[in-house]
């Protein structure tokens, strides 16, 4: 694979699992030294470590409960001692908002806490990287953030989850404008249904699955690098000229 990444740096959030990992590896597979946040998942974190590291790349993790706004700087405190140790430096070329948490409640069922934690995560966690972030950003960098279908189409059976990414869309649109001038650009990603353990409850439902898939015009669920594919895009030169879009890589589901 090329290493088209090749003395860039990345900040991948909730790296340790899912689509985050595929990213990550992607990243660093292409030259950039790469750090991952987690949460609950120490084991996790090492183990998509270990496997960037075997494959040839270079990466690390840092710690920090993104549901937790004063928990941002000293990530980024963690960041800055780790980036000079091992590039010299504190630029940041890439960033992306991937963090997130389970968001199925519906109207009935969700209580006030529930709603905070799910924003605190999907939401407030964004905006609050990205203003640590700003300063270490180098012209020319990259931002996406990773958003959901559901942003553009809400889900009945997850409003909340809904109001979030599209509040992550607004946000994408905002700072695209604001870092513009930078270089910058920042895009959104929108997966539909992939195959992750968030939604292994409905992948375990074949009624579920049949309805899915046909629904989608290609037919299956999403895979991790179907949605790392559009990610790695964006993140290269090739991306560029691209900028304020909210992309969904859904497989072409409810069209």
């Amino acid at each position: 694979m090329s290493h088209s990444l090749s003395g860039k740096t990345a900040l991948v959030t909730g790296g340790s699992r899912g689509i985050g990992r595929s990213i990550a590896e992607r990243l660093a597979s292409q030259g950039a030294t790469v750090a991952l946040t987690y949460n609950a998942s120490k084991a996790g974190a090492d183990e998509a470590v270990t496997a960037i590291e075997q494959a040839g790349g270079k990466a690390f993790a840092l710690h920090t409960d993104l549901a937790d706004a004063a928990s941002i700087p000293g990530l980024f405190e963690q960041l800055d001692h780790e980036l000079t140790e091992r590039t010299g430096s504190t630029a940041l070329d890439l960033l992306v908002n991937n963090a997130g948490n389970s968001g199925w409640g519906g109207l009935v069922d969700t209580t006030p806490e529930s709603w905070d934690t799910l924003f605190a995560v999907h939401v407030r966690a964004p905006f609050f990287v990205v203003q640590s972030a700003v300063s270490r950003l180098a012209d020319g960098g990259r931002v996406v953030n990773v958003s959901s279908a559901a942003g553009t189409r809400p889900m009945r059976s997850v409003p909340v989850y809904s109001m979030a990414k599209a509040s992550i869309n607004n946000l994408t649109h905002t700072l695209a404008m604001e870092l513009g001038p930078r270089g910058i650009t920042v895009n959104a990603v929108a997966p539909g249904w992939v195959r992750t353990d968030m939604n292994t409850a409905v992948r375990e439902n074949t009624d579920l699955v049949t309805a899915i898939e046909a629904d989608t015009a290609l037919g299956r669920f999403g895979e991790v690098s179907d949605i790392t594919a559009v990610v790695a895009f964006l993140t290269s030169d090739e991306g560029r000229w691209v900028t304020g879009q909210v992309i969904e890589a859904s497989g072409g589901y409810k069209l």
